[in-house]
C-alpha cells in the first residue's frame, strides 16, 4: 500500500525557484517534490540537532578539551627535549668551531629561507652539499 501524501502548497520568490532548479540537479531529484521533502527533513533534522546540542556539548566539549589538552602537553614535552637536545648539539659545535658573528648571520638567514622553502623538511645531506658547494 502506498504511502498516503499530505497536499502542501506553497509560494517562492523566482531566485529561490532558480535555486531549487539547480540544486536538484545536484542532488538528482526528480521532482520538485521530492526535493522539497528532501530538504525540509533535512531543516527539521537540523534543528532538532540544535535542541540536542544542549545537552550534548558541556560533555563532548569536556571530553575533546581533555583530548587536545593531553597532546598539547605531549607535543610540549617533546619540543623541551628536542630543544635541549639542539642547544646540546649547538655548544658542542660551537666549542669546537670558529666561525665569525658575520658569517653566523649570514647562516641564520639561509637556513631561515631554507626552512620556509623546505617547510621544516630539512636534511643533513643537503646541508653537506651546501657547504661543499654542491
Amino acid at each position: 500500500m502506498p504511502e498516503e501524501r499530505i497536499r502542501f502548497q506553497m509560494r517562492i520568490a523566482p531566485d529561490t525557484e532558480h535555486k531549487v532548479q539547480e540544486a536538484m540537479k545536484k542532488e538528482n531529484c526528480l521532482s520538485k517534490n521530492e526535493f522539497v521533502e528532501r530538504a525540509l527533513r533535512f531543516y527539521c533534522d537540523y534543528l532538532a540537532a540544535e535542541e540536542i546540542s544542549e545537552y550534548l556539548p558541556p560533555l563532548f566539549l569536556q571530553a575533546m578539551r581533555g583530548t587536545l589538552r593531553d597532546g598539547e602537553n605531549r607535543i610540549a614535552r617533546l619540543l623541551f627535549k628536542n630543544a635541549v637536545e639542539l642547544d646540546m648539539v649547538m655548544h658542542v659545535l660551537a666549542a669546537g668551531l670558529e666561525i665569525s658573528n658575520e658569517d653566523l648571520q649570514k647562516l641564520r638567514g639561509k637556513c631561515v629561507q631554507e626552512v620556509k622553502k623546505t617547510n621544516g623538511a630539512i636534511s643533513l645531506h643537503d646541508a653537506v652539499d651546501f657547504q661543499k658547494g654542491l
